[in-house]
């Protein structure tokens, strides 16, 4: 054998195993966080994983919605969110077919209790992956792992959902709504790894009717969270967005509650043609609040109803 050669070969060697990596939990996929809500009867509550792996997320996903307590699934972005009923039941597992689901859901007025079960990778999933996220505040898990049958209980904190309808805050000649809001709703919320009393969920650009004073595109913007202190965070987002607009204009305002989907025929007359912004005010009541109340409140109230609705969201209404 050449030695140049081979002393080359043997310092190859060397800095490969220099620079090998060691996995800390080689079998275990961390989600960075998870966040639940509840209607305000309790009968209905939203779980949202926020998941690292999307092959996982998938499988997940496709079935854990066999899960009698599970009445839809959906993936958002980096997120599955499953629309829950309270109660309890026994699955019946089987490998390859139904492997893992959720298996129990109760809540308290501050609490909401999750519980899930899996088999063998699904029970390591159903356990201390998800036991680490952000955002439990306590877990019950059975070991798992290799060919065992294991779950756990996850406690959450009881959220709100808070939506945030803003329009109006640029001129023609500096700012963009949509990234304002967006700005200001990390400020209020912080790093999304770290369990905070507010969290930011999604941020839906809606495509209004043009109306001819329109800055350019003529768009809404609607800003979800989930929240166990609605009115800290509405406090807070006011005061950065009454700091930073550029505009008198501006409108503000605020849905508190599990579904804003009785404003869905205000936000699509919106979409379609150019309403007065004292119809907009006609609505205030009951879940809905009027924060800043400038000609920008009949786009940021029609926003509302369509967050995370991405698609009927962009779709440009009329001739």
């Amino acid at each position: 054998m050449n030695p140049s050669i081979q002393t080359t070969t043997e310092e190859l060697s060397s800095k490969a195993r220099s620079t090998e990596v060691n996995l800390v939990d080689p079998y275990i996929i961390h989600y960075p966080w998870i966040t639940a809500l509840a209607s305000e009867d309790g009968s209905q509550v939203e779980l949202i994983e926020c998941f690292d792996c999307i092959g996982g997320a998938m499988w997940v996903k496709k079935h854990y919605a066999k899960s009698p307590l599970v009445t839809s699934v959906r993936t958002v972005g980096s997120t599955n969110r499953y629309i829950l009923k309270t109660g309890a039941v026994d699955l019946n597992l089987e490998g390859s077919r139904f492997p893992a689901g959720i298996c129990a859901v109760s809540l308290s007025d501050s609490t909401i209790q999750i519980s899930y079960r899996g088999m063998g990778g699904g029970g390591v999933g159903a356990t201390i992956c998800r036991a680490t996220a952000a955002g439990v505040i306590s877990s019950e898990c059975e070991e798992s792992g290799g060919g065992k049958v294991a779950g756990s209980t996850l406690t959450f904190a009881r959220n709100t959902r808070v939506l945030i309808g803003v329009d109006d805050t640029d001129t023609p000649e500096q700012g963009a709504t949509w990234t304002l809001v967006h700005n200001i709703a990390r400020a209020v919320t912080g790093d999304p790894k770290n369990a905070g009393p507010h969290r930011y969920l999604s941020h839906t650009i809606v495509q209004l009717f043009p109306v001819p004073f329109r800055t350019k595109n003529c768009v809404g913007v609607v800003a979800e969270f989930a929240s166990t202190n609605p009115q800290d965070l509405i406090d807070r987002f006011a005061g950065l967005l009454k700091k930073y607009t550029l505009s008198e204009k501006t409108g503000m305002a605020v849905y508190t509650g599990f579904s804003p989907d009785t404003l869905l025929a205000f936000g699509e007359k919106v979409k379609r043609g150019q309403v007065e912004p004292d119809e907009a005010g006609r609505l205030e009541g009951g879940n809905l609040r009027i924060i800043m109340n400038g000609r920008g409140i009949t786009g940021a109230l029609a926003a509302i109803p369509f967050y995370t609705r991405y698609d009927e969201a962009l779709e440009l209404y009329g001739p």
